[in-house]
């Protein structure tokens, strides 16, 4: 059964940092892409950015140069480091794995995690 469990958000002022993370079980978690994604109210969910199986990384362009995601294969675990966060950068963060299952690409996606940018 595959679980996605993020943790980390919270309330920060514009400037500040946070740092997301979210744990992975259920599958091989190093054969897989992982992904941080997020929802602003009102809007559709948006790719934030994307670590592959050989660590190479993508962002979205709104958050290159301030966001940083990585990946703990030993510790099955994904993070989002988030720097000079915004106000529109508000939005509950999700942890998305998408995984064979045969031949189909299945999605799973954790709980999701709030992030508020605010003074």
């Amino acid at each position: 059964q595959v679980q996605l469990v993020e943790s980390g958000g919270g309330l920060v002022q514009p400037g500040g940092s946070l740092r997301l993370s979210c744990a992975a079980s259920g599958f091989t978690f190093s054969r897989y892409a992982m992904s941080w994604y997020r929802q602003a109210p009102g809007k559709e969910r948006e790719l934030v950015a994307t670590v592959t199986s050989g660590k190479n990384t993508n962002y979205v362009d709104s958050v290159k140069g301030r966001f940083t995601i990585s990946r703990d294969n030993a510790k099955n675990t994904v993070y989002l480091q988030m720097s000079s966060l915004k106000p529109e950068d508000t939005a509950v963060y999700y942890c998305n794995a998408r995984i064979l299952v045969g031949t189909s690409p299945n999605d799973y996606w954790g709980q999701g995690t709030q992030v508020t940018v605010s003074s």
